[in-house]
């Protein structure tokens, strides 16, 4: 057996590899203590094994089940903690095993951070090749279960680091051994060391029994050491199981054992300590001790055996077995015995039973602790046993040597080789059928292949890998079945082994007694002396302290010396120690405590390195240097062979020698004791023999008879209950022959005693092991399985992370193509955008330089046809009345009619228009469920600002998205009159973008005409231009959104969904719907339903106080009910309020003229009226609901044949009706007829448009269409007006005098029940003769629930040809209209005029300046902060007189005639009092060719500001009207500035300035209320630009207003036309007139679209604003100025005569003649009211008149 290690131990580097292993091991080896300090190491170790190597599966199963005894409890608190913690820490502490563990309780020789450099260094060494199981461990397949249990396995990892582990303590031991003064003893017994000396200890402790069995197990090995010959299937089952090589675990027994030399047996220590802190079971260190030695010296028996045996075949079994001493324990050590010097080894005498140190190691584990009796009893016991088998095995021996050696060779060369090295045999009971031995088929327990891998092979030259081959044994798997089995031997010795065995399963359910009190066992201060220590002397005073110091006695003591003789310490310090190992294990199936397999102390040890003992590290690992001589430390301290040092004195020398790998000429030779010469030895009588073998150990024998006769007396007890112990001892005391004692011993009483008693403690012993290895390994592997299962589910997060991260970059490679695609369209768009605008402005520049007033017309130059076209501008009541040219206009001469045949039945007329119409509309909505919302995180949110700027730079600055990145895009569809165009909407935080998608097919279809005429396909909006923003429906579905512009145009938007509405209503400014309807600006306005809005809004109350005309209310209810111009589908709806078409002269105080609004206009017939309520009774079609009415009051249809003669209607009608017009009979030719057909035709229930009341180009044909030829022969050009109508313009003015008169007033509700209220829909509507056509009500349809798209589309065209009811506003009858007699207050009334009114001059004010008063402003508003009427003298005197509401109806409120002033005017008192006369006086000087006039002058809206033009510098000026002083100069003009004119004023005082100059240019610039300045810019009022030129003057312009409403300037210069812009600086159209109309001098223009202009010499001409001339007249008083009333429809005149006169405007009807004055008038001015006109007189003074509009009302003419 000393074969292979010598070779290991002579290679540093292999050294190193072993103690990884070792120290690997060590670490995972502490996992079976349950102690709190040991669990959370043994969780990290127990990953690191599972991590480095791996775990094999337990298969030994019914001896894991039966013998789970007391560890197996004790594991089970170890193995919950651990799991706990290990889930906790993760592989966190795994990274952690060579320093967290060992940290919490090394404090010993070395620091942590040594022991972290050793445990790297040596793993650099080696880098062990992963094999395919450990592959597999790692590989995250598939799991059945959780924690899978595999079978437990030493990898190289392990071996290691348990290597380094021991390393490290050895070399602190060594420390020890190499001090001058102190010897080791004094070291261990230190205080300081301590907790250095307890941790190794529970290292070793926790160690031991593992490696005992992983070199073969106690059993096995005592079977095969005490068979009759050792042949093969003796050692079958002591084989290298646990993956660990035979020579390893060797190694690591001989280190263990000299570790416990020197800490257990060394020290004085009370061991009772450590077992309670480490959670160990009282006495179990002294028990695991026990089980370590006797493991050792079977060893040695077997190393001797072989050597005897190997006497007669030397030579021939030399060369093989040194070739396999790798994996041949009896080939490796005969080999190592043979190849080294004999003193290397710890056999000194092969023919002695048991080497000295065996002997003096024995006698220590039994009389250490001798004062704890019991367990003192116990171990004794166990010692009588394993001394009485080996001894009457050597008797046999001796008696039978023929029969020895014959069988020599077969069993040296096979049986101990698989004995020692088999890997394989996991799966095998252990057997030895061999009928030679004791122990053959007991299974060894757990414990005894650690005790017996512990033995001491560093002299016998055991590698590493050997022992751990052992170390993995097939002694875990051998089944406790198998220890019944064996065949009863022929020896007594056989029969005593077998009922030994037959014990074995009873003892593992139910354990000694004696060990499990032998932990309460009191304790004996004072040793018993030994009786005979044959290595040290024969003498029986030695005291017993002696014998542990010889264990651990320099190596230079000679063999036979013993170490001098050492007091022992003081027994309290002694009890002290013991005290601190009161700790038990419980058994798993009883109560009974069992004392768990004390480790031996050196066992401890190694438990405690596991658990993070650096002490325990130093002690453990450098076994050789405990035999090192203390005068060599050289050669200690860099140990790093595996080799353990003898466990004795006699022994320790030897494996010093192989201190760092040197031999043994290195050290100082050590007397030994030599063999005897081998024919000396055969040549013996068997007497002489048996003396020889048997000298050392009869006396320890007899010495444990003496010392325990009392116990053995009663526990040896015979057959019949005698006390067999009194004859042994009367025998020993009689004579000291050893033939006597063995010859006793073979007596069958005292055979059948031992076996019974004594064999009873040596099985609880063996088993106490095997349950402790078991609960370790088992503890180990579970903790790995979790560390597995950790590791492998960070493995799945690593896999999902990795699959996340994929996952992400694919998604950001998406978003940024994406983004790169939303670029090029924006770059697109911009494109496009930029495109228009080009365009826009090329024709523009055209317009401006062709047209004949510009600079390549002449006035000669007249085009043969200007084509005009609907503007869509609207103003503040939402009419739009601007026509602007048209460059698409055309005569549309090529275009025929229908023929009456291109019709089918009347019944579906509207039908089929309405499919023909909305068929692009309808293609363009096939893919709507398509429309997916991006919503906020589109790809072009992550454009950042510069990217888009630099994008843009290649086209035009900011034509992107300059100002931040987009907030939200999505698909959308804009829908403008006849189109719907999908594209995508992109907002940012400043502008709305949208971009038409060319390349949709739908699109591609829209004819280029329709196109011309759509806006926005490529549109740009600023938020700062948004002024409200509605929700709508489209095709019934409340997915739209309009939104208006300053611009006074709107846009619509149609959406996939609701929620995308109300994403971008977010994304817009909080405008709501506008200032207009007393509703918050807060977006939740602008999703309000419409019957909310209704709700809210006061604009009933308005209307019920008549506030506000029946026109404007309608155009309310119609807006928040949905109708918008952009659908024609859902265009607003007016009521027909006249039935009389046919008379000469119509009489609107008669109510036969008006209709009955209370009924829809298909039962105004009573004929019909039966007709439609029969239809709806007889319903029979049962697929959709009755209804009256096929057709609707309000299609796309009906909308399209009222306004077919003006652009860009009339293309829209020829794209709908397949490029042709209607029959000339069918087509829109006269009032009457429309209106006759709306009562007699059954598919006819039409109702108007607001046009009827706004726009009289709409029933003229100024185009010059060709529209045919009715039936009768008449051709279709302008529509037919009733008689009573002169012209277009007399049919609208009627019509809307008509729709505001009292009878529609007190009707009107009626109709909105109908239309908007609880008569649309319901039981009210059946009554009413209302119900249409089902799919024209909201909720009718849900497109969203049609999947097929030619359903949905069906369904589209069905809505789109049906037309679509307005939201239902209001499910209660509408509130009427209030008498206007209750409101006589109001000024709104005509019925309110009283001829008792006060006199017409209500006040003369007189100025102390004589100056004439040239400009009069009333602004008189209540709400100002200074009402006031302010007046401008010709030598540019101001001042702001008071204004008091005074004037007015009794009782009204707002007016008091109680206040001090009973007169409305009170004068500048800076003026009266002549006091601040400079404050109010301009003096800067004006150009002297200035002729100072009303329009020098203009006044802003708050009376705060004048601004005064002609000054020689060509600018105009500011003033501020309270201090006098200069606030702003305004340059622009080439030329001197000569009139000013402001436009009505909005919200805030913003309004138009324009400014008109010599150099016949006309500016138009931005008063900003809030900041009272010119332009918007407040930074930048030094240098304000216009906001647009105006040109086309040729002469200097003398006269000019402005209309904001109406966004138009017309303008005049000293010659020619008046020019009419627009405030984009557009050049409309010029107002010419006759001759007469060449000199402007005065205009007035009302919102309500009147033109007055006043020429010189009297001439007078009323122009609509789209240039028609209306009326005309000639007066003789020169007129200095004019007024029109804010409705329009009177004019006031005064001039050089003094004389206020009033006309009707429409005609120049002049109605009433105020008394003349004493000086002429040249300035005049409304109060706010209506009420007051004020007048500047040349004399210096103010006149104020009473005034009302109303008494020349018709309703007041009349008196009804």
């Amino acid at each position: 057996m000393t074969g292979g290690g010598g070779a290991e131990l002579g290679t540093a580097r292999c050294a190193l590899e072993d103690e990884a292993e070792e120290a690997e091991f060590k670490l995972a080896s502490s996992l079976t203590d349950p102690s709190p300090t040991v669990d959370r190491e043994a969780s990290i170790a127990g990953r690191g094994a599972s991590g480095f190597g791996e775990v094999a599966t337990e298969t030994e199963g019914d001896m894991a089940a039966k013998g789970a005894g007391s560890s197996a409890a004790a594991d089970a608190g170890s193995t919950a903690s651990d799991t706990e913690r290990s889930d906790d820490g993760k592989d966190k502490e795994a990274k952690k095993i060579q320093t967290t563990t060992t940290t919490q309780t090394l404090h010993g020789g070395r620091s942590v951070v040594q022991l972290e450099r050793d445990l790297r260094v040596d793993l650099g060494f080696r880098g062990m090749p992963m094999t395919e199981e450990q592959r597999r461990q790692f590989s995250p397949g598939p799991r059945t279960t959780m924690f899978r249990i595999p079978e437990f396995k030493w990898s190289p990892m392990h071996q290691r680091l348990l290597t380094d582990l021991l390393f490290a303590l050895e070399t602190d031991v060594h420390v020890w051994r190499s001090h001058s003064t102190k010897s080791v003893m004094d070291f261990v017994n230190s205080n300081e060391n301590i907790i250095f000396v307890h941790n190794t200890i529970h290292l070793i402790s926790q160690m031991v029994d593992n490696i005992i069995i992983a070199c073969g197990g106690i059993l096995p090995l005592l079977s095969a050491a005490t068979s009759p010959s050792s042949t093969k299937t003796e050692l079958e089952s002591v084989e290298a199981t646990q993956g660990m090589s035979a020579e390893t675990a060797n190694t690591f027994l001989s280190r263990l054992m000299a570790m416990v030399d020197v800490l257990v047996f060394a020290s004085s220590l009370n061991f009772s300590e450590i077992e309670a802190e480490k959670n160990m079971s009282s006495g179990g260190l002294m028990r695991q001790c026990l089980r370590l030695v006797c493991c050792v010296a079977v060893r040695n028996c077997l190393e001797c055996r072989q050597r005897q045996r190997d006497r007669g075949c030397k030579a021939s079994i030399l060369n093989s077995k040194s070739q396999d001493s790798l994996q041949n324990i009896a080939s490796a050590s005969k080999t190592a015995i043979e190849n080294l010097p004999s003193n290397l080894s710890p056999i000194k005498d092969p023919d002695r039973l048991l080497q000295d140190v065996d002997i003096n190691r024995l006698r220590a584990v039994v009389f250490r602790d001798v004062d704890d009796s019991k367990q003192a009893q116990f171990l004794a016991l166990a010692v009588v046993y394993f001394i009485s088998v080996l001894m009457v095995s050597k008797y046999r021996d001796i008696l039978e040597p023929q029969r020895e050696t014959a069988r020599a060779m077969s069993q040296s060369g096979r049986s101990i080789r698989q004995e020692i090295n088999s890997p394989t045999s996991t799966d095998n009971p252990v057997a030895f059928p061999d009928s030679g031995g004791m122990l053959k088929e007991i299974p060894t327990p757990v414990e005894e292949l650690h005790l017996e891998a512990s033995l001491p092979h560093t002299d016998s030259g055991i590698g590493e890998e050997q022992v751990s081959g052992v170390l993995n044994g097939a002694e875990l798997d051998g089944p406790p079945s198998s220890m019944g089995r064996i065949p009863t031997p022929p020896g007594a010795m056989s029969e005593l082994l077998c009922t030994l065995s037959s014990e074995v399963k009873r003892s593992q359910e139910s354990l000694l007694s004696e060990p499990a009190s032998s932990s309460g066992i009191s304790r004996v201060e004072v040793l018993k002396p030994a009786s005979s220590i044959s290595s040290i002397s024969q003498s029986k005073g030695i005291n017993v302290k002696e014998i542990l110091k010889s264990l651990v006695a320099a190596p230079m003591e000679g063999a036979e010396a013993g170490p001098e003789p050492l007091p022992y310490p003081d027994p309290a310090i002694k009890r002290e120690a013991h005290a601190m190992l009161p700790m038990q294990f419980h058994s798993f199936d009883r109560s009974v405590v069992v004392p768990v397999k004390k480790p031996p102390p050196g066992s401890l040890a190694v438990n405690t390195v596991g658990s993070g003992s650096r002490e325990g590290l130093a002690a453990g690992s450098t076994p050789n240097i405990f035999a090192a001589a203390s005068a060599t430390p050289k050669s200690m301290i860099n140990t790093t062979g595996p080799t353990e040092a003898a466990s004795s004195s006699t022994n320790s020398s030897t494996s010093s020698s192989f201190v760092n790998g040197a031999t043994s000429k290195n050290l100082p030779a050590v007397q030994t004791v030599a063999p005897m010469p081998e024919d000396t030895m055969e040549n013996m009588s068997i007497t002489t023999k048996l003396e020889r073998a048997l000298e050392k150990v009869a006396p320890l024998l007899r010495e444990i008879f003496v010392d325990f006769a009392p116990f053995l007396s009663r526990t040896l007890l015979g057959s019949h209950g005698q006390e067999l112990l009194i004859e042994g001892l009367v025998c020993m005391k009689s004579s000291t022959s050893v033939v006597e004692l063995v010859m006793l011993l073979c007596s069958q009483e005292w055979q059948n005693s031992i076996q019974k008693n004594a064999g009873l403690a040596f099985i609880e012993l063996i088993n106490e092991g095997r349950l402790l290895c078991h609960a370790m390994k088992d503890h180990i592997v579970r903790v790995a399985n979790e560390a597995e299962f950790i590791l492998n589910r960070q493995r799945a997060e690593d896999v999902h992370k990795h699959a996340e991260f994929e996952s992400n970059c694919a998604q950001y490679a998406a978003d940024r193509k994406d983004e790169e695609k939303m670029c090029d369209h924006l770059i697109g768009a911009a494109k496009h955008r930029d495109h228009v605008t080009a365009n826009q402005l090329k024709q523009k520049i055209l317009n401006i330089l062709t047209n004949k007033h510009g600079a390549w017309g002449a006035l000669a130059q007249s085009q043969l046809h200007d084509f005009w076209r609907l503007d869509y501008w609207e103003d503040d009541l939402r009419r739009r009345r601007r026509f602007v040219r048209n460059a698409f206009g055309s005569t549309h001469l090529d275009i025929t009619c229908k023929s009456l045949e291109d019709y089918g039945s009347e019944e579906d007329e509207g039908v089929k228009a309405k499919k023909g119409f909305r068929s692009q509309a309808v293609v363009s909505q096939n893919q709507e469920t398509e429309l997916m919302l991006e919503g906020d995180d589109d790809a072009v949110s992550l454009l950042q600002e510069k990217e888009i700027d630099n994008l843009a730079a290649h086209f035009r600055p900011r034509v992107i998205i300059s100002r931040g990145p987009v907030v939200l895009s999505t698909p959308a569809q804009l829908v403008a009159p006849v189109i719907v165009a999908r594209g995508t909407l992109s907002i940012t935080t400043t502008e709305i973008y949208f971009e038409v998608d060319e390349d949709d097919t739908a699109f591609k279809r829209i004819d280029s005409k329709v196109l011309a005429y759509s806006e926005g396909l490529h549109g740009k909006w600023m938020f700062s231009e948004i002024r409200a923003v509605f929700s709508r429906r489209y095709l019934l579905q409340n997915t739209a959104m309009e939104v208006f512009m300053a611009n006074r145009t709107s846009v619509m938007f149609n959406f996939p969904d609701q929620a995308t509405v109300k994403k971008v209503v977010y994304s817009l400014p909080r405008v709501g719907v506008g200032t207009s309807y007393g509703l918050p600006q807060a977006r939740r306005i602008s999703l309000a339903t419409p019957r909310q809005l209704f709700k809210s809004s006061n604009m009933t109350q308005r209307w019920q106080r008549r506030e506000i005309s029946n026109f404007e209310y309608l155009m309310f209810l119609n807006t928040i009910a949905g109708r918008t111009y952009n659908d024609l589908n859902q265009y607003p709806v007016f009521p027909w309020v006249l039935t009389n078409y046919e008379s000469e002269e119509l009489d609107l105080t008669l109510p036969g003229n008006f209709r009955d609004l209370s009924k829809p206009i298909g039962a105004l017939n009573p004929k019909r009226a039966v007709f439609y309520a029969d239809r709806y009774e007889t319903w029979e079609e049962e697929q959709m609901p009755p209804c009256h009415y096929n057709s609707h009051y309000s299609t796309s249809t009906s909308t399209l044949y009222w306004l077919v003669r003006i652009e860009p209607f009339t293309t829209f009608f020829l794209n709908a009706n397949g490029n042709k017009f209607d029959h000339p009979d069918r087509t829109f030719s006269s009032i009457a007829r429309s209106w006759r057909n709306c009562q007699r035709d059954t598919s006819d229930v039409k109702e108007l448009i607001p046009e009827f009341y706004y726009l009289p180009e709409m029933f003229v044909n100024s185009n010059g269409y060709h529209l045919g030829e009715r039936q009768d022969g008449t051709a279709v050009c302008d529509v037919e007006l009733p008689p009573w109508a002169k012209k277009p313009e007399d049919f609208v003015r009627i019509s809307r005098m008509a729709l505001e008169s009292e009878f529609v007033s007190c009707q009107l509700h009626q109709w909105i029940d109908l239309i908007f209220g609880y008569k649309q829909r319901g039981p009210e509507a059946v009554r009413a003769l209302n119900v249409f056509h089902y799919v024209t009500y909201e909720g009718s349809v849900n497109l969203d629930s049609i999947a097929d798209p030619l359903l949905r589309e069906a369904m589209e065209a069905q809505i789109q040809g049906f037309g679509q009811t307005p939201s239902q506003l209001l499910i209660e009858p509408h509130p009427p209209r209030s008498s206007a007699m209750h409101l006589c207050f109001l000024p709104q009334s005509p019925l309110m005029f009283k001829d008792q009114m006060q006199q017409d001059v209500i006040m003369v004010l007189k100025f102390p300046s004589n100056s004439p008063v040239t400009h009069v402003a009333a602004n008189t508003l209540p709400h100002l902060a200074i009402p006031a009427a302010v007046t401008v003298t010709c030598s540019r005197l101001f001042a702001v007189n008071r204004w008091h509401n005074t004037v007015g109806l009794r009782g009204a409120p707002g007016y008091s005639l109680e206040q001090a002033h009973h007169l409305p005017i009170e004068m500048d008192s800076l003026i009266a009092n002549n006091s601040g006369v400079n404050k109010r006086q301009i003096t800067d000087l004006v150009d002297q060719s200035i002729q100072i006039n009303s329009h020098c002058f203009v006044v802003t809206a708050d009376n705060r500001y004048i601004l005064v033009c002609g000054f020689w510098d060509k600018s105009f000026r500011v003033y501020s009207s309270e201090t006098g002083k200069l606030t702003q100069i305004v340059f622009g003009h080439w030329d001197v500035v000569t009139c000013l004119a402001r436009s009505e004023s909005y919200i805030g005082g913003d309004c138009y300035i324009v400014s008109g100059s010599r150099d016949a240019t006309l500016l138009l610039w931005y008063w900003s209320g809030r900041h009272h300045i010119i332009g918007d810019n407040p930074n930048n009022s030094d240098y304000p630009a216009p906001r647009a030129v105006l040109t086309g003057h040729d002469h200097e312009v003398v006269c000019v207003s402005v209309c904001a409403e109406l966004g138009l300037v017309i303008s005049g210069a000293r010659e020619g036309p008046c020019l009419v812009h627009t405030i984009t600086g557009d050049l409309l159209r010029a107002l010419e007139g006759t001759e007469l109309c060449a000199l402007p001098r005065l205009i007035s223009v009302s919102s309500e679209g009147h033109c007055i202009i006043y020429y010189e010499r009297g001439h007078f001409c009323n122009f609509s604003i789209n240039g028609k001339l209306l009326a005309q007249m000639d007066l003789n008083d020169s007129t200095r100025a004019i007024l029109l009333s804010s409705d329009g429809q009177n004019l006031v005149t005064g001039g050089d005569n003094g004389v206020v006169e009033v006309w009707q405007a429409c005609d120049f009807k002049q109605l009433y003649i105020y008394p003349g004055c004493d000086a002429g008038i040249r300035a005049m001015d409304l109060s706010h009211d209506q009420r007051t006109l004020i007048t500047g007189m040349a004399s210096g003074s103010i006149v104020a008149f009473n005034i009302d509009f109303n008494r020349w009302h018709y309703e007041h003419q009349n008196r009804y």
